[in-house]
């Protein structure tokens, strides 16, 4: 673990984006990756998609994870440890790139979410994946828009039946009025702030909920968990809320990768989470 604790102090400091991290990181093995399927016109709208080389006597369920960069920074090359570990779990797992700002703001990234989940249902038979057990997840920014996905009917329609839970890492869910400059950046322009918030479209009949969140994150805190964690139960919904305790912004990404799974029980939480929701 001590071999890999500097890239993760760099990672935490800089927030900078985990391609590197991700090649040089063990991963888990029995996982085969299709990588650059489009999903919609443009070279944001690509995704790989992870799936379990073995084969099973029943469809697995699919999840769809959106990582995070404030909304201006990221690619999915550097999510790969991601993929393979939700896939070596038994989840065809597919992870999208997006539009970010400033080619895009609010809701063009959410839009994007849409089109990769419907094209996640879709095609995910070809993997072996099951198009009606789908569950969204995410970190940060991509947390974010698993969560406006699960709870906002007006993005995926009549496809939101197939989703079954969503799963949320450090999430901002209740984040207005818009302090942070990169927040100002991606929905400033929005006209009502409260409508972007998940908060504001929590509501019975929205799956089910896992939020994640470090005990110690000072950039997303952890009290936007709480928040939609209430408003969900409020409605009805079941909604958990775990905090790790010594945990960080990115921390709780990189307790995924297979060297530093001991800090933090992320994958196997996201996993049996999963396996509940899609039986």
């Amino acid at each position: 673990m001590t071999r890999f604790a500097p890239f993760a102090a760099l990672l935490a400091a800089a927030c900078s984006p985990l391609t590197l991290f991700n090649g040089i990181v063990p991963k888990d093995g029995g996982v085969r990756r299709t990588a650059g399927l489009a999903y919609g016109e443009g070279p944001r709208r690509m995704l790989d998609v992870y799936a379990p080389r073995r084969g099973a006597d029943r469809t697995r369920p699919v999840l769809v994870f959106f990582y995070g960069g404030s909304w201006n920074a990221g690619d999915r090359a550097g999510y790969g440890f991601v993929g393979r570990a939700l896939a070596a779990r038994g989840f065809v797992t597919i992870v999208p790139d997006y539009r970010l700002v400033p080619e895009t703001s609010y809701p063009g990234f959410v839009e994007d979410g849409a089109a990769a989940v419907r094209w996640a249902r879709a095609n995910a038979g070809r993997w072996g994946g099951d198009g009606d057990r789908i569950v969204l997840a995410g970190h940060s920014a991509g947390a974010y828009i698993a969560a406006m996905l699960a709870v906002d009917a007006r993005w995926l329609g009549a496809d939101r039946q197939a989703v079954r839970g969503l799963i949320g890492l450090a999430g901002p869910y209740d984040f207005a009025p818009f302090t942070a400059p990169a927040a100002r950046a991606a929905f400033g322009a929005w006209p009502d702030p409260a409508e972007t918030q998940p908060v504001s479209h929590a509501g019975a009949g929205d799956p089910a909920a896992l939020l994640l969140t470090g005990a110690e994150d000072m950039t997303v805190r952890p009290r936007n968990s709480e928040a939609l964690a209430a408003s969900l139960r409020q409605a009805g919904t079941p909604a958990e809320v775990k905090a790790y305790p010594g945990i960080g912004h990115v921390g709780i990404l990189t307790a995924i990768a297979r060297p530093l799974r001991g800090r933090a029980p992320v994958v196997d939480d996201m996993a049996a989470f999963a396996d509940r929701v899609t039986r």
